[in-house]
């Protein structure tokens, strides 16, 4: 498999960053919900905040690698079967994803920076706070992180069925190009 992506499939690295992010975006998702079931005398109560904002700011280092390599080795053309509404909304899904990612990211980091502390990353380095209110900061960034979390779990579930409608019911390439794979149809 190559490395950048070609006008007919994506490469090795747009496959890794997808598929890598994919994987984190939901094992956050998971591990937010269950952190905020712990009773302050549960032995994770104080370690699974620390985890999930040293992996939330790796998320963040991973998103901006993944909009620069984007621009570096462009994603394939779309298939000459996809109508313009398919093209479209693809595109607007894919802008929608990396925005309510960000949202996530930048209100995850203003919940874990109000009180004034640095985000410690698995002891490697220190993100400084730059916005601190305790009290109204840390509330309404949460609300606007549950909310923002709940909309990517969906819209990337739409985004999986769609892929998978495509590969099922269009018989067509698409999910195949995710994989790194080529195929008659995809020109490769």
């Amino acid at each position: 498999m190559q490395f950048r992506n070609s006008s007919a499939r994506y490469g090795a690295i747009s496959v890794a960053l997808h598929w890598l992010m994919a994987i984190a975006v939901y094992g956050m998702f998971a591990l937010g919900l269950w952190m905020v079931t712990l009773s302050y005398y549960d032995g994770w109560y104080h370690q699974a905040p620390e985890l999930h904002k040293s992996i939330g700011i790796l998320l963040m280092l991973g998103l901006v690698v993944r909009i620069v390599w984007r621009h570096m080795s462009p994603p394939p053309s779309p298939l000459s079967s996809y109508s313009r509404l398919t093209r479209a909304s693809a595109v607007l899904v894919h802008i929608a994803l990396y925005v309510l990612l960000f949202g996530i990211l930048i209100s995850g980091y203003l919940i874990s920076t109000a009180d004034g502390k640095p985000i410690n990353v698995f002891g490697l380095f220190n993100v400084p706070a730059t916005l601190t209110d305790a009290g109204s900061q840390a509330d309404l960034a949460g609300t606007v992180h549950l909310w923002l979390a709940w909309s990517v779990v969906v819209l990337s579930v739409l985004h999986g069925l769609a892929a998978l409608k495509h590969h099922f019911i269009d018989k067509d390439a698409t999910l195949k190009r995710m994989l790194g794979k080529s195929s008659p149809d995809s020109g490769a």
